[in-house]
């Protein structure tokens, strides 16, 4: 397995995988279990699940996608959508998911991030930090898919979940997703310095030198949305992931 991972971001949105610009106008992709395969046959590392519409319409995690996702899946997988307890947690893990991103309800009930690293580990349990740019400058962490303010910094939220046993952060920039203008490594660095717990980046990767940059900037690990989905920026769906050799010239 490569030091740095780099894997697929996908999104569901009703059992149907989707891709958005900036949390917005999602675009139809395919069937999941289709771009599973796929990422079986070319050896991913890990693979990011997240259900983009379960919090915002109030409902449970789709259970019958997500094992059904897993037992086709031959890679680690971070499922997050719609969690709001320790039960709902204990359920997806025993369908096969190793670990759990919560943003939302954890945002709502800090305290579930200390109960679910206590009792499943905190290497099972991923806070997921989504933020964007406030027209005064700095960073807002966002929550409901992007549609509610909190009023929080990011590294302050960052450093709080590290503190009550989060194992790693998914960090995703709302203003890059979807755009392939790279990520925003002022981002990654300013929260990576503040906190000692691996940091995934997330939103805007447009190529291979993408990648570099944002482990260069503090990130442990740099998730791709587009690049997974799409034969490049403009042009048609296309499920694909870089080669072995490809990712091992570009990572440092």
């Amino acid at each position: 397995m490569l030091r740095v991972r780099v894997m697929p971001c996908l999104l569901l949105r009703n059992s149907k995988l989707v891709k958005t610009v900036r949390f917005k106008d999602p675009n139809y992709i395919g069937d999941p279990i289709n771009a599973v395969k796929i990422y079986n046959d070319k050896e991913v590392d890990e693979l990011i699940i997240l259900d983009i519409t379960a919090t915002v319409d109030n409902r449970q995690p789709n259970y019958k996608a997500i094992s059904e996702i897993s037992s086709e899946c031959f890679m680690p997988i971070v499922y997050g959508g719609g969690i709001k307890s320790i039960e709902e947690m204990r359920r997806i893990y025993i369908q096969g998911v190793e670990k759990i991103a919560i943003n939302s309800f954890a945002i709502e009930n800090p305290e579930i991030i200390r109960k679910a690293s206590g009792m499943f580990g905190n290497q099972s349990v991923v806070v997921a930090i989504d933020t964007r740019k406030k027209m005064i400058g700095g960073y807002e962490v966002m929550s409901h898919s992007g549609r509610k303010g909190t009023n929080m910094n990011p590294i302050s939220w960052a450093k709080e979940v590290e503190a009550l046993g989060a194992g790693e952060i998914l960090l995703t920039s709302i203003d890059r997703d979807g755009t392939y203008e790279g990520y925003d490594t002022e981002l990654i660095r300013s929260v990576s310095q503040s906190v000692n717990i691996p940091i995934i980046a997330c939103g805007g990767a447009g190529k291979m030198e993408d990648f570099a940059k944002a482990v260069e900037a503090g990130a442990s690990a740099c998730a791709i949305g587009s690049m997974a989905v799409y034969q490049s920026k403009g042009k048609g769906v296309l499920i694909n992931f870089p080669t072995q050799s490809e990712l091992k010239s570009a990572l440092p």
